[in-house]
């Protein structure tokens, strides 16, 4: 094992990515098998693919859906702070991505409710009232890497990347190899990218 220092991470998630939600998983693997402390902040694939003119019908509609869980979150941080956005994350993607719920507000009320916040919040997914701040905790993530990448996006020790994109979610000691390795690459001065294509779905057990 690698002996390591705790390890301040930075992690810019889309909650409904659901490479992001694996990576998210690993993230919490992590927690537990290394020392690392790790900050959640929202991203927003509306934001990032809103001037782009090659997308389809279906996407386009996707992205219109996709408003809604971000401006949630940021609602959820700037009403009751940051220690509210994990498990309000974690309540939406696992009732996404796991469940297979749909993305209304229903979906939103209910995971309100769970994270222990009050289930009106979900008015926000309608409301323009946190768009400059989605913006921004966007801006912050996405500027550290480049835009032609999404989520997730991760700063680890002052290095952001792209990713890890990984299927199914490693856990254990696989999760740890991944961080050793992801620190690793992140070390290296001058490491850009790593990358193949994707050949399976994503995998959430």
């Amino acid at each position: 094992m690698i002996e390591q220092e705790t390890a301040q991470v930075d992690f810019w998630f889309d909650p409904l990515c659901p490479w992001a939600w694996i990576t998210s998983r690993w993230m919490l693997e992590v927690e537990k098998v290394r020392q690392v402390s790790v900050r959640w902040h929202v991203m927003s694939l509306a934001v990032l693919n809103e001037n782009k003119d090659d997308l389809s019908d279906r996407y386009k509609e996707l992205m219109k859906q996709a408003w809604g869980p971000v401006r949630v979150c940021i609602a959820a941080e700037q009403k009751y702070g940051t220690e509210y956005v994990l498990p309000l994350y974690t309540a939406i993607g696992t009732r996404l991505h796991n469940e297979k719920a749909e993305n209304t507000r229903a979906t939103l009320e209910a995971a309100l409710t769970e994270a222990g916040m009050p289930a009106d919040l979900a008015d926000a997914a309608d409301s323009t009232e946190f768009d400059e701040i989605v913006r921004a905790s966007h801006a912050e993530g996405i500027d550290r890497v480049g835009y032609e990448v999404g989520t997730p996006v991760i700063t680890v020790n002052g290095t952001s990347i792209f990713g890890p994109v990984v299927s199914p979610i490693p856990r254990g000691e696989a999760a740890a190899r991944l961080w050793d390795g992801v620190l690793l690459v992140t070390g290296t001065d001058g490491f850009f990218e790593l990358k193949r294509s994707r050949t399976r779905d994503p995998i959430f057990d």
